[in-house]
């Protein structure tokens, strides 16, 4: 099959385009044929060496996560999946390895939902891991209809679902965003504010008793966090860990094929759409995490297989 890989760790220069064996299919396993695959910021830290201390990877490694696809075959003693099922999943595994950005990937059933009706190919792509992260982190803080929620980062993958779940949950919903991007955000359901110097002044005018709920997609917020949390309020980070000295939960997104099928029926019922920035074909990937790595696109970046 063709894969992307990379034998050392580097930047996007150290990507390869070529052959790779088929990935064996064991039990409780699902051999999926890729149709789309989305670049997230986590590949491209990871293959910069930046996790390396928490992360185990094996060379060649195949990046990528996030996938869409159709089933092609099933291991033993595998039964929630048939052929020809359209799936997506946030296919994280133990280690790094045998990712997405290849023509097929083989994964545990448990972490496969079915594919979202209402998206196409590269939309589903683009919603498993930056989708779950928000479902995850909302879910976890118990947000619930008629609360107020703080969403750093709102223009960003994570932030753009994150405002749509909570919306959809019957939250009221505050995100940031530079004003270039605010009638993106109020299309999707927000009020916008701008992020920087005075963000807790205008977030108070806002809400003056504080909200409910503060959900930090990108980090470095923790002061103004703090001073518009209402009493007895919630927090959460998935950038910046020093949340836990101060009552927030730090987390980090975890592949639950039971969350992303809720996720996924949410989408489908509610028409949350997934903002696709830019499409590249696989062999384009090192472009594809370039442009990632410039920060200033607004939604996902594809790797298309057709």
């Amino acid at each position: 099959m063709k894969a992307i890989t990379y034998s050392t760790y580097g930047n996007p220069d150290v990507l390869e385009y070529g052959e790779q064996p088929l990935p064996k299919v064991g039990p409780g396993m699902v051999l999926v044929k890729v149709k789309a695959a989305s670049v997230n910021p986590v590949d491209w830290k990871i293959m910069s060496g930046g996790l390396d201390a928490v992360m185990d990877l094996q060379f060649p490694a195949i990046p990528g996560w996030d996938v869409a696809g159709v089933v092609e075959s099933v291991g033993i003693d595998s039964r929630q999946f048939q052929p020809g099922e359209e799936v997506i999943a946030y296919g994280r595994k133990d280690y790094v390895h045998g990712g997405s950005f290849a023509e097929y990937i083989a994964l545990p059933e448990r972490v496969l939902a079915r594919k979202p009706e209402t998206l196409n190919w590269n939309e589903s792509a683009g919603l498993p891991l930056a989708g779950l992260t928000a479902y995850q982190v909302l879910n976890r803080l118990g947000l619930k209809a008629g609360e107020t929620v703080l969403i750093h980062g709102g223009s960003g993958g994570v932030g753009s679902l994150g405002i749509q779940i909570a919306a959809a949950l019957g939250a009221k919903v505050i995100a940031t965003a530079s004003e270039k991007n605010h009638d993106f955000l109020r299309d999707l359901g927000a009020e916008p504010v701008a992020y920087g110097d005075g963000l807790a002044d205008r977030v108070r005018a806002l809400r003056p008793d504080g909200v409910d709920v503060v959900a930090d997609f990108v980090g470095g917020n923790l002061e103004a966090t703090l001073a518009v949390l209402a009493d007895g309020g919630r927090h959460a980070s998935i950038a910046d860990s020093d949340v836990e000295q101060h009552g927030g939960e730090w987390m980090w997104v975890n592949p639950v094929g039971a969350d992303l099928q809720k996720l996924a029926d949410l989408v489908d019922g509610e028409k949350i759409q997934v903002e696709v920035a830019e499409v590249f074909p696989l062999e384009k990937a090192a472009d594809a995490f370039r442009s990632n790595m410039e920060g200033h696109t607004r939604g996902k970046i594809i790797l298309a297989m057709d």
